[in-house]
């Protein structure tokens, strides 16, 4: 299953990078892509998963950058 996110206020290259390292070392990731030019968050990962994903996926995001949202595309 493929999910795309908007990461709406990401103003960190470096940020973006560290986002995407953490996000590929979950439980159940595949690939996760996170384009720091377009805001845009990429998770490929296990059906199953994918809800649990995406919860983690927003902690290690307000975590990194906090005044970052993760939106649905």
């Amino acid at each position: 299953m493929k999910k795309r996110f908007v990461l709406e206020g990401l103003g960190c290259a470096n940020c973006a990078a560290k986002m995407e390292k953490a996000i590929n070392g979950l439980d159940g990731v595949r690939e996760a892509s996170v384009n720091f030019i377009t805001q845009k968050l990429i998770i490929e990962g296990e059906d199953e998963k994918m809800a649990t994903i995406i919860k983690a996926a927003e902690k290690i995001v307000k975590d990194i950058e906090p005044e970052t949202t993760m939106k649905k595309a």
